[in-house]
């Protein structure tokens, strides 16, 4: 058993005999960013300040030798041989790096779903590279050839091997671009996504219980996080509070009751807010949140919805005594103009 110490966080992974720091640092909730986790592509080079690791093979192309003798290092195959190995990993909070967005992404609608009375679901296949992304991130899609002006959508699933995105739609009473989504889009339809946009996607080094909460479709990229989470064995508690307006406004209940039954940390409460009903919390999360969490002082806060929901349940979450810097929240309206994340936080890609 070998120790890996991030720099300059400070924390410390455990890494057993034989495995890669790469599947150490999952395995403990951290997101390094790697893609063909065999030594080829480079995209989990990091700097080992301290140590000795076997590097196992990798091509020249990912890892020159002459960022070799500077110290660099493929994690996805780097085993640690030493009692500790420090690596360069993240800045003082371990955010790791975005990946660069781009624009007019082509995909094919494979699948729709008619989720609630208002919201649709997209099931999208890329025609080519996948448009890669962070949990949490959305993107841009419209046509604005066609007079359909590109809006932003949160991404509801984690990444997966084929590129599938997932957009779940609200209609918006005289906006053409989710007209243009639910009225005309079918299966077959070609269209192009921009992107990803967003920096909702937490701090990978802080390991504390989680309170998610979301609104309408604000549970796209709080399920994106979730599912990303639990698949790479985040152990804290994580709790959903979801809020819909009736009970026909509720969705994904199959998906949250199989991660409930499937992973003994999650928990979800449905509150409505336009109705009573057996098995539902009633009223505002504002409103239900202090006879729930009395203390959420060491909980990480995750809020999505509309600008509203999200500064009530933010207010709601610090009078808790929530802490800014673990509060992490997604307020935009369909109009917002996608946010670019800084240069500093972009990765490099070849």
């Amino acid at each position: 058993m070998s120790r890996i110490r991030l720099h300059p966080s400070g924390r410390t992974v455990e890494c057993r005999d034989g495995e890669t720091v790469l599947s150490a640092l999952e395995q403990a909730g951290y997101a390094l960013p790697n893609n063909c986790r065999a030594g080829a592509c480079g995209e989990c080079k990091v700097k080992v300040l301290g140590g000795q690791f076997d590097q196992g093979m990798v091509l020249d192309m990912a890892l020159s030798q002459a960022e070799r003798k500077d110290g660099y290092g493929l994690m996805c195959m780097a085993k640690p041989i030493s009692e500790e190995l420090v690596i360069e990993f993240g800045t003082a909070d371990a955010q790791p790096k975005l990946f660069p967005p781009r624009e007019d992404v082509p995909f094919v609608v494979t699948d729709r779903i008619q989720r609630t009375p208002r919201i649709t679901e997209l099931r999208l296949r890329p025609l080519g590279k996948p448009l890669r992304y962070w949990p949490g991130q959305y993107v841009m899609l419209g046509d604005a050839a066609a007079g359909v002006p590109p809006r932003c959508y949160s991404i509801a699933n984690a990444p997966r091997p084929d590129g599938e995105i997932v957009l779940q739609v609200t209609r918006v009473d005289g906006g053409p671009t989710s007209s243009w989504i639910h009225d005309s889009l079918t299966f077959g339809s070609q269209v192009k996504l921009s992107g990803p946009y967003g920096t909702f996607i937490g701090d990978p080094s802080v390991e504390s219980p989680v309170l998610c909460m979301a609104a309408g479709s604000g549970l796209a990229p709080i399920l994106a996080l979730t599912d990303a989470a639990l698949r790479r064995g985040y152990r804290p508690p994580v709790t959903l509070l979801f809020s819909a307006r009736t009970e026909a406004d509720v969705y994904e209940r199959g998906l949250l009751s199989f991660w409930q039954a499937r992973y003994r940390n999650f928990r979800v409460q449905t509150t409505l807010t336009g109705e009573e009903r057996p098995g539902f919390l009633h009223g505002r999360i504002p409103a239900v949140l202090p006879g729930l969490f009395p203390d959420l002082s060491a909980h990480s806060v995750f809020v999505a919805g509309s600008p509203a929901f999200v500064e009530d349940c933010v207010a709601a979450a610090r009078a808790l005594g929530a802490k800014d810097e673990l509060i992490h929240s997604e307020g935009y309206v369909s109009q917002s103009i996608p946010q670019s994340p800084p240069a500093e936080r972009l990765m490099a890609v070849g």
